[in-house]
């Protein structure tokens, strides 16, 4: 049965290999940048790291939950979070070869490359770096599916205390921009740029000069 599916298949994925090969960058960047922060640098505070003045730092912390700190709640919400991840990088990788072999636009192809990176970027973290960093969170079930993500691009636009004044939210301690890794900057950015042009890049590749010139 799947020899006869290689034939019809093969021919039109070999032009998508490069995507293939750039959601495999991501994850290698992504992994790697995380492995350097966590064997070379202090964790919190004591061992951040100016870039640029006092609004660009790495900072080294863990995110239980999703992208920019977000996190589901409960005892099983990590171990629900991971599963959801584990079936959204399945219909990614899905998604990817059926554009590739129906030829979208490469800038589309390009995105949701850079967001199937990313996300799996991540789960590695949520899957393994609880086993193998032992930095799953304190009363887990199990280290397995239970790691920690690890951010450390921190751009610190604002941080600071709101007025008394304000309603519901004065008085509290707030930082304007969450702590991201390379795996959240490639999925915002992409996700960013499909909400801006995504309309004009879901026109069939054939119609499209742009896209013929490539």
């Amino acid at each position: 049965m799947w020899k006869n599916l290689l034939p019809e298949c093969s021919e039109p994925l070999k032009p998508g290999l490069k995507y293939l090969l750039l959601s495999f960058l991501v994850i290698v960047l992504d992994q790697v940048t995380k492995l350097l922060v966590h064997f070379n640098m202090e964790y919190g505070l004591q061992g951040q790291i100016l870039l640029l003045g006092d609004w660009l730092k790495l900072h080294y912390t863990l995110n239980p939950g999703m992208a920019f700190g977000m996190q589901l709640g409960g005892d099983n919400g990590k171990l629900l979070l991971t599963s959801f991840r584990i079936l959204a990088i399945g219909g990614l990788v899905y998604y990817l070869f059926y554009l590739i072999k129906t030829k979208a636009h490469q800038a589309y192809l390009t995105c949701i490359a850079l967001i199937t990176g990313g996300a799996a970027g991540n789960l590695i973290d949520s899957v393994f770096y609880g086993v193998l960093l032992g930095n799953a969170p304190e009363g887990s079930p199990s280290p397995w599916l239970h790691g920690q993500v690890v951010d450390m691009i921190y751009v610190d636009i604002w941080e600071g205390f709101l007025p008394d004044w304000i309603p519901v939210l004065g008085g509290q301690y707030y930082a304007l921009w969450p702590i991201f890794n390379i795996a959240d900057a490639t999925i915002f950015c992409s996700i960013i740029a499909l909400m801006i042009f995504g309309n004009k890049w879901t026109i069939p590749a054939s119609s499209d000069p742009e896209n013929q010139r490539q």
